[in-house]
């Protein structure tokens, strides 16, 4: 056998292994979503550093704060998952997470907040007209308040929007007292659609394994 064959033939059984080894790694999948490599639902599948949780058939992701949200959608290929937003409690403009301060992932975990959500703030104090959010009377956070039931608790709050970027931290959505107390996010939305085409839900994104 020639070096050549030998070459191509270790080539072979290096990529075959990993896609083995990745398939063996596969955790089950929770109620109707599978659970693609490396996210891991137990200690003896899936990467560890990536970690979600199957809770009675409902796959979630867990906060740095301890929050749990539910797992929407994942798309292994370009390393994302999408999860719900928290909901605002009814009669209130306060979301669930308001006791976390809202969103928070761990620095240390390959899970990062990407820059294709538009986040609804509610609830606002004056001092959010300082940071460069749409406040005006057009941005979609009208919409929501007028158009949405989780919404009506917000109306006629200083609401603002904005397209999370990569000049923002790309680990936090943060909701206070003192800042506003209410959220929500929607996924790909496009300028001027209409409410009732928005895709709710936050999209976080992984870095692959080393």
């Amino acid at each position: 056998m020639n070096t050549l064959v030998r070459m191509v033939m270790v080539f072979l059984f290096l990529i075959l292994g990993t896609h083995v080894s990745e398939a063996y790694n596969t955790c089950p999948t929770c109620g109707s979503i599978d659970v693609p490599y490396p996210l891991s639902t137990d200690d003896n599948c899936g990467d560890p550093r990536y970690k979600v949780y199957c809770t009675n058939g409902i796959l979630e992701f867990l906060s740095a704060a301890g929050f749990s949200y539910k797992i929407l959608s994942i798309n292994p290929s370009a390393y994302k998952l999408i999860i719900s937003p928290p909901p605002i409690q009814k009669g209130t403009c306060y979301s669930s997470d308001f006791s976390s301060e809202g969103l928070k992932l761990d620095e240390n975990l390959p899970f990062n907040i990407s820059t294709h959500n538009t986040v609804m703030l509610f609830n606002c104090s004056d001092h959010i007209l300082l940071s460069p959010l749409n406040c005006s009377s057009t941005s979609f956070c009208r919409q929501f308040e007028d158009n949405v039931e989780e919404g009506i608790g917000c109306k006629n709050t200083l609401c603002c929007h904005y397209l999370k970027d990569s000049a923002m931290t790309s680990h936090m959505i943060r909701i206070r007292a003192v800042g506003c107390t209410a959220y929500t996010s929607m996924v790909n939305m496009k300028p001027g659609s209409s409410f009732d085409s928005w895709t709710y839900g936050i999209e976080l994104q992984w870095l692959p394994p080393n």
